[in-house]
Order: C-alpha cells, then sequence, then structure tokens
C-alpha cells in the first residue's frame, strides 16, 4: 500500500474513533432526558462499535499492507453505516432506516472475515 493509502486509512480511523467518543460523549449529556430508553440504546450501541473499528482501521493504515487495505475500508464504512443508521433513528428518522442497518453489521464482518482470510493466507 502506498504512504498516501496507508495514511488515509489512519486518518479515517482515527476519524471514526474521535466521532465515537464525541458521540458518546453526547449520549451520556446531551441526549439523556431527551430521548427515550430505545433510542438512547440505540444511540450508545452505534457509538460503541465505532471505537474499536475506528481503531482497527487506524492498525491497518499504520501496518500499511496493499491486502489489508480493502478490509479496512469494509470495517470502516460498515461501522459508518451501522452507527449512522442508529444515530439517525435515536434523532427521530424514520424507523425503516433499521432495515439497513444490518448492511453497516455485514460489512463489518466481512471486514474482519477478508483480513482473517488474507492474514491467514499470507497475502500482501
Amino acid at each position: 500500500m502506498s504512504g498516501r493509502g496507508s495514511s488515509r486509512l489512519v486518518a479515517l480511523g482515527a476519524v471514526l474513533a474521535g466521532a465515537a467518543v464525541a458521540l458518546g460523549a453526547f449520549g451520556s449529556h446531551g441526549l439523556k432526558g431527551r430521548v427515550d430508553a430505545e433510542a438512547l440504546g440505540w444511540w450508545q450501541t452505534g457509538a460503541q462499535y465505532l471505537l474499536p473499528h475506528g481503531v482497527a482501521v487506524m492498525a491497518l493504515g499504520l501496518a500499511a499492507r496493499p491486502a489489508w487495505r480493502a478490509p479496512g475500508l469494509l470495517l470502516a464504512s460498515g461501522s459508518a453505516v451501522f452507527a449512522g443508521t442508529l444515530a439517525a433513528m435515536a434523532l427521530g428518522a424514520p424507523r425503516w432506516l433499521g432495515a439497513v442497518t444490518p448492511a453497516g453489521g455485514l460489512l463489518m464482518i466481512g471486514g474482519w472475515a477478508l483480513l482473517a482470510w488474507r492474514a491467514r493466507r499470507g497475502v500482501d
């Protein structure tokens, strides 16, 4: 992976991890008492999934292995879709958006599976 590609993954992961902290704090302090318990749970779940996936995306970028770019992008896009749809619903978006949330989960699972497969096969 080029230095530019790996630094983009590091930056993307840092944005996701930072967003997780900000969203978690906002959920704990800004949304408490403003949304119901179910909506607050959606918000917290989204923030909770963003942080480890953001760190994982940064680690893949720091490793700078070309074969790990695609798993990193799957993890990043999946966590953004997953957390984004949950946050949107918590803020009042239509509940049908919840049907999109599992697509984010599938992208994250796909990222982890692709990473495992490529790591096991020694693909660079």
